[in-house]
């Protein structure tokens, strides 16, 4: 069985979800969403994963578009991968709606959670909760490979606590607001005197948001607010309106700069 995994990430969370799937599958293929938005890869396969983190209660702005978008094989299995800091929320169900307008179906969608890197509702957690977060998450993504491997069909892994109506309600109320409103909040993004002009923001932005003015970053309000321009910055120079200063940053230790910055390319 062909797969490709295809996902985005901001803090590395979701990529390193993808590489270790891709290993526990014995080799699949990785494409980053930024990239299949415009530029989609084969219909060859198989099997088709989508990974990501979850926003708003729901799928970060490019994940929807890219789904909206892309064309597998009619009989691919497909399968949904979301990790989360807070709550999963509907996400995976807003895949199966996305996916049945389209004609195809959702074959298994999983969610399991990881270290919150969206530090406007708090700093990093301590690094033995995080490890404790990443041997879970292994654990889980043998799970899922076990799964893909079987093509088993029918799960469907969701927020308990948004399940029911007064979850739907507060789903219905929380995503369509957060998605008008996503693309400018860089506006709340800020630059402080420890900026050492070194211009990694830009460089690890995965939709290409950024400018450098003055030696300085320029937000261009086409923002996913995934966060990656505040955690990578070397110094701790970005700022989130005033809640995530003193915070402390977090990115996913097997991943670098570089690696988001590949995203791109």
């Amino acid at each position: 069985m062909k797969t490709i995994l295809y996902y985005f990430t901001g803090t590395g969370n979701t990529l390193a979800i993808a590489r270790d799937l891709a290993a526990e599958l014995g080799g699949a293929d990785i494409v980053p969403i930024v990239k299949a938005v415009s530029d989609p890869a084969s219909n060859a396969y198989d099997a088709v994963g989508v990974i990501y983190p979850v926003y708003m209660f729901g799928l970060p702005l490019i994940v929807a578009k890219f789904l909206r978008h892309f064309a597998p094989p009619k009989d691919a299995y497909i399968f949904s991968v979301a990790n989360f800091g807070g709550m999963q929320g509907r996400a995976n169900q807003l895949v199966a709606q996305i996916l049945r307008q389209k004609g195809l179906k959702l074959s298994a969608a999983y969610g399991f959670p990881m270290p919150n890197n969206y530090t406007p509702l708090g700093g990093a957690l301590e690094d033995a909760k995080q490890k404790a977060m990443f041997d879970n998450a292994k654990k889980q993504v043998k799970r899922i490979a076990a799964a893909v491997q079987s093509r088993t069909a029918g799960i469907m892994e969701c927020d308990r606590a948004l399940k029911g109506v007064l979850g739907l309600l507060i789903y219905l109320i929380c995503y369509p607001v957060g998605c008008r409103m996503v693309p400018n909040e860089d506006r709340h993004f800020w630059v402080t005197a420890k900026c050492v002009h070194c211009g990694l923001c830009a460089k690890v932005c995965p939709v290409c948001n950024i400018t450098m003015q003055d030696g300085k970053p320029v937000w261009l309000h086409h923002c996913q607010t995934c966060m990656a321009c505040l955690q990578w910055c070397p110094s701790g120079a970005i700022e989130f309106g005033k809640s995530t200063v003193g915070r402390k940053r977090y990115h996913h230790p097997a991943c670098k700069p570089e690696d988001v910055e590949a995203q791109k390319r």
